[in-house]
């Protein structure tokens, strides 16, 4: 399912978190989405990271489309255009990246798509805005930790900010991060304990989603 640029910004604000999530095998790729789905998520980043990403995420964007119609699937790990490119053309609803790049951000506006590029300071945030980035990403999170993000707000209080990396589905974690006034946090590793996905424990991450989510929930009012 393909969702517009103010769409995926609503499902960003509303849930608040975005798991972040590759896996060579489209299957499995398929069951964690799933899982994920049904503990209330409603964006989901798969990372271009292992040989054939693209074909592996192209499966999981045609499976969301029937098994998880509300989910926007984006692409994470983006550092070029022509890449930007493919996996828009696979049904990108967002584009995140590591690092900010001025060609992904024309890519992107041109077909109205959202990217998120990751951050270290208040100037790259700046330029990243002008750019016409909506939302930026502070990464890696743990290294800048929540003092950054309320800093930042403090003189840019427009700032749109996710979080990625140092982010855990703990409600102590996920309420520093929320207080300090981010929009949504990435999740990673921590929310797909590898001997859970190995397990295929699909009821674990879906119990992790909706905890967190609550946990976000709350820190939010």
């Amino acid at each position: 399912m393909i969702f517009d640029k103010i769409q995926v910004l609503q499902k960003l604000q509303t849930t608040g978190m975005v798991p972040v999530f590759y896996h060579e095998d489209a299957e499995v790729a398929k069951q964690v989405i799933k899982a994920c789905y049904a503990g209330g998520v409603r964006a989901f980043e798969f990372t271009n990271r292992g040989d054939f990403a693209h074909e592996v995420f192209a499966e999981c964007v045609k499976f969301a489309a029937k098994e998880c119609p509300e989910l926007a699937m984006g692409a994470g790990s983006i550092v070029d255009a022509p890449t930007a490119a493919l996996y828009i053309q696979m049904g990108a609803c967002f584009v995140v990246g590591p690092l900010l790049n001025a060609e992904i951000a024309r890519v992107c506006n041109r077909r109205l798509v959202p990217y998120i590029p990751g951050c270290g300071t208040v100037s790259e945030i700046g330029n990243a805005q002008e750019l016409g980035c909506d939302v930026t990403k502070v990464f890696p999170g743990d290294v800048y930790g929540p003092a950054f993000v309320k800093g930042t707000l403090a003189p840019m209080p427009w700032s749109k900010i996710m979080v990625t990396g140092g982010v855990s589905p703990d409600k102590e974690n996920l309420t520093a991060w929320f207080r300090a006034g981010v929009f949504c946090v990435g999740m990673g590793s921590k929310l797909f304990p590898s001997d859970k996905v190995q397990a295929k424990d699909w009821q674990y991450i879906t119990d992790q989603c909706r905890s967190s989510l609550a946990y976000i929930a709350e820190a939010k009012r």
